[in-house]
């Protein structure tokens, strides 16, 4: 709190003090689904759709335990001082099926249903996928697969935004 009500007049923050800039603090990330280990390492931010809107997790932030829905989820790493990440992509664009997600201690925790990194996503079974569950939709209307058709249009709506969002990009 202190550290937010700061004075613009005030003494620097402790990361800018002396002659040469501490790093800045990172996030230790990991992400996982039942099968497989998709993403660990240090990241500077991480976006994920959480069931009340998009957040946003930088280091510092508060423990937090939160329920994830279907979307896209990017992990911004470091960027290195000609802007490009050490070994990678600066950002890595998700799809998940849903899932978890736990902060603590500049640690992020994410448990998925399913992830696919933007490389992995075939856009023509995605397109598929979304035009069975739209069918599904119509078909079940007024039953209880209505539910399961409707989180299968948010699953291939989230694997088509991010093939599409990150092909653009490039």
């Amino acid at each position: 709190m202190a550290e937010q009500n700061r004075r613009a007049d005030a003494t620097p923050p402790p990361e800018f003090e002396g002659d040469e800039a501490r790093p800045l603090p990172t996030l230790r990330v990991t992400i996982v689904t039942g099968d497989r280990l998709v993403y660990q390492g240090e990241a500077r931010r991480v976006v994920a759709p959480a069931v009340n809107g998009q957040i946003a997790i930088l280091p510092g932030h508060l423990t937090l335990l939160t329920a994830l829905e279907p979307g896209e989820m990017i992990v911004r790493r470091e960027q290195d001082s000609e802007g490009a990440a050490g070994d990678g992509p600066v950002a890595i664009d998700l799809a998940i099926g849903g899932g978890f997600l736990e902060v603590r201690d500049d640690e992020v925790i994410v448990l998925v249903d399913s992830a696919e990194r933007a490389e992995e996503i075939d856009v023509a079974r995605a397109e598929e996928a979304r035009l069975r569950a739209l069918e599904a939709m119509r078909q079940y209307r007024g039953t209880p697969e209505y539910a399961a058709a409707a989180r299968a249009l948010s699953r291939s709506r989230a694997r088509l935004k991010v093939a599409r969002h990150v092909r653009v990009r490039r």
